[in-house]
């Protein structure tokens, strides 16, 4: 511990100049050590009001910055890019977040981008991160990303984690809720309650969550003995319209399911609406389950079914497999898959249910 003198007007103690440490200015200025580090180093990527809190927290410390030795000491920069692939989905949001939190846990400051599902843009953030000498990346990697580009950051030594989706034939750290389970678990609650004839809504193969959520779906009616109709199975993105209009065209079949598991709550948010516009109520003349129990799940009249991922741990978790990698950057390849769970609520009832 730096020894503390007095302030000569009564204000709180400070650590005696020359013992002064990073920690110490971040405490006394309310920021991460990270920032502190960024800002001692000159770095472009932290606001100008933070900035002078800082350095003037560092003066009132008596803190001087050794630039030559932190150089010798380190050649971590503190910083980790993470690209997301559409932060206008609430789970997305809630899982970059997560992320920075937990990033933030283990010392470092994240530097985002949404790449929108570009692959272009994904490519140009990385080589970008690349520039700032980033010490990793958290990469939940937009549809179409090449094999060659995470190639490239092995070749190139750049530590990385896969967030939520993966990309097929790679071998590299990876973390994510369990979706196979996930759509299993729903499929099979719609089963106990006697749904036979049970949609899935805006699935796709184009991404490792798509084809897995897809695998639970199946899977599950597979085992209860039941036929996969492809009839049911509306493909499309996980958006609101797609599982508005997804629904009202299973409701015009000859014969419609009683029940649908959907890819995404945000989906589910779509099939809700179209069974109001058919004038049909939600949880007794239509069953529906989503995935992910976003926060605004509990809050639709009725309250909707959904599959619970824990997006917190999922963000802890991706931060502490990108420091082990870090650290370790011959360590075996960690694989983080981590289990849900069901929140029945009132969109899900028996056929027929009165």
């Amino acid at each position: 511990m730096p020894a503390i003198k007095k302030s000569p007007k009564g204000q709180e103690a400070v650590p005696a100049a020359g013992r002064v440490t990073l920690l110490d200015i971040a405490r006394h200025a309310g920021v991460s050590r990270a920032t502190v580090s960024l800002v001692m180093r000159d770095s472009p990527l932290v606001a100008s009001e933070t900035r002078d809190r800082i350095k003037q927290a560092a003066a009132e410390l008596g803190y001087v910055y050794n630039r030559g030795a932190a150089s010798l000491r380190s050649r971590r920069s503190l910083i980790v890019g993470v690209s997301i692939t559409d932060l206008s989905n609430p789970y997305f949001a809630e899982l970059t977040a997560a992320a920075e939190q937990g990033l933030s846990q283990v010392d470092r400051m994240a530097l985002l981008s949404n790449n929108n599902e570009s692959v272009e843009k994904q490519s140009s953030f990385i080589d970008t991160m690349r520039e700032y000498n980033v010490d990793g990346l958290i990469i939940c990697p937009a549809i179409g990303t090449p094999v060659a580009t995470i190639r490239r950051l092995n070749a190139l030594r750049i530590p990385f984690v896969f967030l939520s989706r993966r990309v097929a034939g790679v071998k590299a750290d990876y973390v994510s809720n369990d979706n196979v389970r996930g759509l299993r678990m729903a499929t099979e609650h719609l089963l106990s309650l006697g749904h036979r004839r049970i949609a899935m809504i805006c699935t796709s193969t184009r991404t490792s969550t798509g084809r897995e959520r897809l695998e639970g779906y199946t899977s599950a009616l597979r085992d209860a003995g039941l036929p996969v109709d492809p009839a049911i199975i509306v493909e499309g993105a996980p958006t609101r319209r797609n599982g508005m209009e997804g629904l009202m065209s299973l409701m015009a079949l000859d014969r419609p399911p009683t029940a649908a598991v959907c890819f995404n709550d945000i989906t589910a948010f779509g099939a809700m609406l179209g069974l109001n516009r058919l004038g049909l109520r939600i949880g007794h003349d239509f069953a529906v389950v989503g995935h992910d129990d976003i926060a605004e799940a509990g809050l639709w009249l009725p309250g909707l079914t959904t599959i619970a991922i824990p997006i917190e741990e999922i963000g802890r978790q991706a931060a502490r497999v990108l420091l082990d990698r870090i650290n370790e950057p011959d360590r075996p390849v960690q694989k983080v898959i981590l289990p849900p769970r069901l929140i029945v609520r009132e969109s899900s009832g028996a056929p027929g249910h009165a």
